[in-house]
């Protein structure tokens, strides 16, 4: 094991540091301000207004700058550790990734297919989902709004969104430097310059650069795998040149390369070989690879995963309308962006750093003729352009709502080419897509009696769509394009919501609340993609209908807050891709629309200041995702009686009404990665240290899931059961927040589980067949998270 005393080092440079500056600061110690006991307040803008969390009716999780500090969070993949709402389902790069809402995110490989959950950045939509996994930079606060958003936040939100406010400026010049290493390669830095320049203008700049090397180990290149690195760079300018009138400007640019996500061989039944070639037994293909539980070798010899940036601007215009008009408090807003984002991926198919090509047989049972292995590189490119524009009125008087019209238009690109493949498995395509969205909407709430209100929105959405898809010869042929098709499609929705709001007293209030969501049309612009399928009419758009009822409370003085929700959601026309292996055994996804889903369930969340040294919080999620209506589901495959070959799993069959093959009906099965109860609970306690100039704190966190399926065939090879992970830190803290030491221990009983799990038998590269021996090998693959064994490390924040 590689010894961890470089990297501790910096942990006791960083410790003493912190306590230098503790010492420094004693003799200056002054009077902090008075604590009144209470929760602080939680404002959001999940209605595109400012209002009180208490005060919306939704279920929303908030996780603000405090939390986000304490959790350490980086990036996206942080997030679902704190909100049980949330999973991930990761793909071999960043442009096959899906978040999941209340188990609810496609999963697709190609750029046709628009995400069920919208990540919004300061008013500004991500024009593609894969753009969200970078680094989480300067952020101030995130919404987890559940179920669907389409009302306020369009057609890609029809399972949720996560709403992000970067750091406001405020104050004085200031300067905030932060610092985190861990024992397992892992450090970030950053700094931000934030403040007024002058009486009418104010700016932040922020920067930020972090690397983990990853959580395998390539024999290969003696390097790592299923890590990242990136590096940022945000500002934000403020400026009033008349006191009605403010002009924001966002831009920002990223560089991030994620070096994942490959799997580990965890199980491989005995008798190997690779792709049927004697030559290829086991032994050659992946030596020195211990297979078994908690392997994390791998013998890759090209790399796989995606590097990527971005780079672009928001400008926000805001002007308050005199207070002595007609529209006096009301707010006429308008928002503009454009953001270019580019990606160059690339994937090992056959991982091994042996060179296979010569022992593998053409279908006619020829030599192939070629030396190498098995890969594939392509690009994505997205060109965002949004303007909004929005009239806000004042968050009093019977009468509250928010009304706008919205563009957007997305235009993306895909280029892949496996190579250098067998000409008969070859594949080298380029597609485009587009659409070009306009809307009008409006939400509003009426008081129509002093505690009760009505809320009624509802958003009319125009959306232009289209697809071109071009098919190249392959190398090492020479390039030239042999096949085009090309579609246009137009969708035109309506969406709405209808709730009712009681306040019982100043303390608590009651809500129900039916809201619709739709997402346009999709295409399968994938390697499978045909002649035939071009033929096909488009993907059927995907249409929800959701009812949730809920509580919030405040109790003890505002010491503790309480909120609870009951929901449901039908889905029609779920667009979900479900995975095969294609013609040369590489991990493939094909396009379906699954007639019917459902989730249900019941969340609670509660804070309580138990002293004003002890904050308690905590979260729970009981989730019922599943199928209700999917005659042609894939299968799985089993073992037949005699243990020669494979047959398919209970429930699968050849059916006439899908061309004879074997199809199963999921009505009622789990969706993947959808975990029925998620747990999560915290606490931190300030230890008060009257004679220094510093506090201590001690801070706690523990999170529980239930056993996950993460195939939609169920196959049960591919199922991680419960587990919980409980995480720890201590520190100290200036009073007058110069400074901020953490040292914290994650998932301190060191509880192993996957993030992915994958299950082979004859569909994967390994097998035995005639004229050899027949044999069946079954193989297993995980994917080990970021904390999958415990890890120690330090943080440091300074203001100067």
């Amino acid at each position: 094991m590689q010894s961890s005393l470089p990297t501790l080092r910096p942990i006791t440079a960083a410790v003493a540091l912190a306590l230098l500056a503790a010492a420094h600061t004693a003799s200056a110690q002054q009077a902090t301000p008075v604590d009144s006991g209470k929760l602080e307040s939680v404002v959001v803008t999940a209605n595109k207004r400012a209002q009180n969390l208490q005060d919306v009716p939704a279920s929303i999780t908030v996780l603000g700058d405090a939390v986000l500090q304490r959790s350490n969070v980086r990036d996206l993949e942080d997030i679902p550790s704190l909100s049980p709402a949330l999973t991930l389902s990761y793909g071999t790069q960043p442009g096959n990734f899906s978040i999941n809402m209340r188990g609810i995110g496609t999963f697709s490989l190609g750029i046709g297919v628009e995400a069920d959950v919208s990540v919004i950045v300061d008013d500004i939509p991500l024009g593609m989902q894969a753009g969200a996994f970078k680094d989480l930079a300067d952020v101030y606060r995130i919404e987890v709004l559940k179920g669907p958003q389409s009302t306020l936040f369009g057609k890609s939100s029809i399972a949720g969104a996560l709403n992000i406010t970067t750091k406001p400026i405020g104050g004085p010049i200031k300067t905030n430097v932060s610092t985190y290493i861990t024992d397992d390669h892992e450090w970030r830095g950053g700094f931000s310059v934030s403040g007024s320049v002058s009486d009418n203008l104010r700016m932040r700049l922020a920067a930020s650069k972090t690397s983990y090397q990853g959580t395998l180990n390539d024999l290969t290149t003696g390097g790592h795998l299923n890590g990242s690195k990136g590096d940022n760079l945000s500002g934000k300018l403020e400026w009033t040149p008349i006191d009605q009138l403010t002009v924001t400007l966002t831009p920002h640019y990223n560089r991030t390369e994620k070096f994942c996500c490959s799997s580990a061989y965890s199980y491989m039944s005995p008798g190997g070989i690779y792709r049927n070639a004697p030559q290829l037994p086991v032994s050659l293909v992946l030596a020195g690879i211990n297979i078994g539980p908690g392997n994390r070798d791998v013998r890759n010899d090209y790399p796989t995963g995606g590097k990527f940036h971005d780079v672009g601007t928001g400008v926000k215009l805001d002007w308050a309308f005199d207070p002595n008009g007609p529209l006096a408090g009301h707010t006429l807003s308008s928002i503009s962006s454009y953001s270019r984002y580019h990606m160059d991926d690339y994937q090992d198919n056959d991982n091994t750093d042996v060179d296979i090509l010569p022992f593998l047989l053409l279908p006619n049972g020829k030599p192939t003729g070629m030396h190498g292995g098995l890969f594939q590189y392509g690009s994505f490119d997205v060109h965002s352009t949004t303007q909004e524009l929005r009239l806000t009125s004042p968050d009093k008087g019977a009468v509250r709502y928010v009304a706008g019209l919205w563009y957007g238009k997305n235009w993306l690109n895909r280029e892949l080419t496996k190579a250098p493949l067998i000409q008969a498995y070859g594949t080298s395509y380029g597609a485009d897509a587009w659409n070009i969205s306009k809307a009008i909407y409006g939400q509003g709430s009426w008081d129509f009696v002093p505690n009760t209100s009505l809320i009624l929105g509802g958003r009319y959405n125009d959306e232009d769509t289209g697809y071109n898809f071009r098919r190249y010869t392959v190398p090492p042929q020479s390039f030239a394009m042999t096949e085009f098709y090309h579609k246009e499609d137009n969708d035109k929705s309506f969406t709405g919501k209808l709730g009712l709001e009681h306040r019982i007293n100043k303390d608590s209030m009651v809500y129900g609340m039916a809201s619709t969501g739709h997402k346009g049309v999709a295409y399968d612009l994938t390697s499978g993609f045909t002649a035939a399928t071009a033929k096909l009419p488009a993907v059927k758009p995907e249409t929800a209908r959701s009812y949730e009822i809920g509580l919030k409370q405040s109790l003890l003085d505002n010491r503790a807050m309480f909120s609870a929700a009951l929901f449901r959601t039908n889905f029609k026309n779920f667009q979900q891709s479900s995975s095969f292996f294609d013609a040369d055994g590489t991990y493939r996804t094909g396009l379906n629309s699954i007639g019917g889903l459902r989730t249900q369930g019941v969340e609670v969340e509660g804070s309580i200041r138990v002293t004003r040294e002890l904050q308690l919080n905590g979260s729970f999620a009981y989730t019922e995702a599943t199928v209700q209506s999917f005659e042609n589901g894939p299968c799985y495959n089993v073992l037949n009686a005699t243990g020669t070959g494979t047959v398919p799993g209970p429930g699968c069959a050849n059916s006439p009404k899908y061309n004879n093959t074997n199809v199963q009906n999921l009505a009622g099965k789990t969706l993947p990665n959808a975990p029925k109860i998620k747990v999560n609970l915290g606490g931190q306690y300030d230890v008060v240290l009257p004679s220094q100039s510093f506090n201590g704190f001690v801070a706690a966190t523990t999170r529980y899931q239930s056993r996950t399926q993460f195939s939609l065939s169920q196959d049960p090879m591919t199922v991680q059961g419960a587990y919980s992970i409980t995480n720890l830190s201590v520190g100290v803290k200036d009073k007058q927040d110069r400074y901020k030491f953490t040292f914290l221990v994650n998932n301190l009983f060191d509880k192993r589980y996957a993030a992915g799990l994958n299950n082979g038998y004859a569909n994967s590269n390994w097998s035995s067949k005639a004229p050899n021996t027949p044999l069946v090998v079954n193989t297993t693959e995980w994917l080990p998270p970021r904390d999958f064994q415990r890890y120690f490390g330090a943080r440091l924040d300074m203001t100067f």
